[in-house]
């Protein structure tokens, strides 16, 4: 068996298992976030369900710490609240970003499993331990039961080789990666790291590389565990462990090996992670502003990285850089090294540990019309703000900071780039409540709307800014909002409509609100090429239908045609012309969670 099935079914009850099937693990550690918590919250109280096992359950705020508005401040005090009473630890808003908490407070080791309502608790992959983002219901689910059920991933063998070349960090090795796999080769993969290149790499560097699975479609990166990996989760470990390797006969659905020796820095294009370019194809690119921390970028090896370029300079005229460790442990440890003071001194905001410019709360936002470069792994739009965000390394950012422009630290000019600042104004129009339909039948019938786009992430979909919503009434107004072109969807969309989308569809984030809006609307199905992991399982979760096609050529498919869709048996029909064709139906486990409601119907 591979690590990923080695680690399930050592957490299940089979003694192996397979790609495909579906099992019931159990769960080392379980967390939610500040944004997710709140919900997490609302769910256990709403079906009188308790926690488990407090000592393996935690809050951890990471995502706006500082709850910087209203409702941001409500969901914490909601957590704090319910962890008070219910003896769970909350690692509060200075303790930093919770999946590196995970490791350093020894919650996994190599081997172990974890959920979280983020998105990125697949970067636990970096100490060989099987982490997964979840919606909000399975975490509700994980804290009363200690258990997950999950569909066991294909896994992909890649084996890096080479030295890599002068200036090549690990970010640009993920974003070489992300050049030649995009976001939809290795979709729904777990992918395995081997290699002389891979055996050198510290836990920082493999942080940084497994921060980006989930851009890359992937359930998760995962990293054997050399003797310094194991000997630092054995200092903190609160369990004893054995870790796990693959077998010598593991079966991969893929395998290939990589020469990283012609790889070269990279910059991520705003828009999607995955549309990469070498920074020397880059024209000049003026930037307004500059991130440099998150769960890709935010340890102290990245905080060195930082300081060696900005020591003795300072950040350009019109620019502004941002600087936030991960964890209150690696501030502590610029604190010691003397690196805060040169941060400040080279003219950079400095804030205390968490997220921060990735969920635009902690350190503010870009305006529209602005240009940023960040170290973080989404830049989505919307995703900081209304401004556009290039992604690179730390090395990249600070040295773009000082010139003013996006380059190298070889390249840095001597005279910065002076930028003008740009200005805009963000509006919202309200949009109103649609009626929420509650009806589950086996064969549905609506209006389609054809939405002929890949990758439509969660941002797209419910943007972050609205996260603090958990009353799923309010949450409908909100769908699509940010995805060009129908931004007016919930005013035109009615009950009983379907979705027909690309591949990718539910990309990015955990939200569950970004199905529930859905939900809220009276929206019947989403029916796309393929889905984001996370996503699928908050939509199956929900009792909301998401289902899989290969082509509706077959029924001559056009916008606003009204089909049937049969869940059980994947037949639709097209009643403008009565033609016929299938799609991929309900799987059983699907059925058994719509037809009791969701997944939170029966505990």
């Amino acid at each position: 068996m591979t690590i990923t099935e080695k680690i399930i079914a050592a957490h299940s009850k089979y003694d192996t298992v397979r790609p495909g099937d579906i099992v019931d693990i159990t769960i080392d550690a379980r967390a939610a976030r500040d944004f997710g918590g709140a919900n997490v919250v609302k769910n256990l109280n709403d079906f009188g369900l308790k926690v488990e096992d407090p000592d393996k359950t935690l809050f951890t705020f990471d995502c706006n710490p500082t709850g910087s508005d209203q409702k941001y401040a409500v969901n914490q005090h909601i957590c704090r609240q319910y962890g008070r009473s219910n003896g769970i630890r909350i690692y509060d808003i200075n303790a930093g970003i919770g999946t590196h908490l995970l490791i350093e407070e020894g919650y996994v080791w190599p081997g172990a499993t974890a959920v979280s309502t983020d998105s990125h608790a697949n970067i636990l992959g970096a100490v060989g331990a099987f982490g997964q983002g979840m919606g909000d219901m399975d975490i509700a689910a994980a804290w009363n039961s200690g258990r997950v059920w999950f569909k066991v991933p294909a896994s992909v063998k890649l084996t890096l080789n080479g030295s890599l070349p002068e200036g090549v960090a690990a970010k640009d090795v993920i974003l070489n990666l992300l050049r030649i796999y995009g976001a939809n080769t290795l979709l729904g993969y777990s992918i395995e790291l081997y290699g002389e290149t891979t055996d050198r790499m510290t836990l920082d560097e493999r942080i940084t590389i497994a921060s980006i699975a989930t851009e890359m479609g992937a359930i998760i990166i995962l990293f054997p565990p050399t003797e310094e990996i194991i000997d630092y989760c054995r200092k903190r470990a609160r369990s004893p462990f054995e870790p796990v390797w693959a077998d010598t006969d593991a079966q991969y659905a893929l395998t290939a090996d990589i020469d990283v020796s012609s790889f070269v820095p990279m910059v991520s294009r705003p828009g999607e992670p995955h549309d990469t370019v070498g920074v020397k194809e880059l024209p000049v690119t003026r930037i307004d502003s500059a991130f440099i921390g998150s769960c890709t970028n935010g340890r102290i090896e990245d905080m060195r990285i930082t300081a060696s370029i900005l020591k003795g300079n300072k950040v350009a005229p019109g620019v502004v850089l941002k600087i936030v460790p991960s964890t209150d442990a690696v501030w502590m440890q610029c604190l010691e090294e003397g690196l805060l003071e040169i941060f400040k001194n080279a003219g950079a905001l400095v804030s205390n540990a968490g997220c921060a410019g990735c969920a635009a709360g902690q350190v503010g936002q870009n305006g529209k019309g602005e240009v940023t470069i960040s170290t973080g792994n989404r830049n989505f739009p919307g995703k900081q703000g209304q401004g556009s965000v290039f992604l690179a390394s730390p090395a990249v950012v600070a040295s773009s900071a000082v010139a003013g422009y996006i380059t190298t630290p070889d390249a840095v000019p001597a005279t910065p780039l002076v930028t003008n600042f740009r200005t805009g104004v963000i509006t919202d129009e309200a949009k109103p409540l649609k009626s929420e339909t509650t009806a589950k039948p086996s064969v549905i019938r609506g209006r389609v709307w054809i939405i002929e786009r890949d990758n439509i992430d969660t941002d797209m979909i419910f943007h972050n800014r609205y996260l603090a919503i958990t009353d799923i009434r309010e949450m409908g107004q909100y769908a699509f909002d940010n995805l060009e072109g129908y931004k007016d969807f919930a005013k035109r969309a009615q009950a009983g409509d379907i979705i027909i989308a690309g591949k990718n569809f539910g990309s990015g984030s955990s939200r569950q609100q970004a199905v529930d809006c859905f939900v809220s609307l009276g929206v019947q199905a989403v029916i796309a090429r393929s889905f984001g992991a996370i996503y699928e399982r908050n939509a199956i979760n929900a009792a909301f239908p998401v289902l899989t096609y290969d082509s509706f050529d077959k029924i001559g498919l056009k916008d606003q045609d009204i089909i049937s869709v049969n869940l059980i048996t994947g037949e639709v029909v097209n009643e403008r012309n009565g033609l016929k064709t299938s799609i991929n139906p309900f799987y059983d486990a699907q059925y058994e969670i719509y037809k009791r409601g969701g997944l939170l119907g029966k505990i």
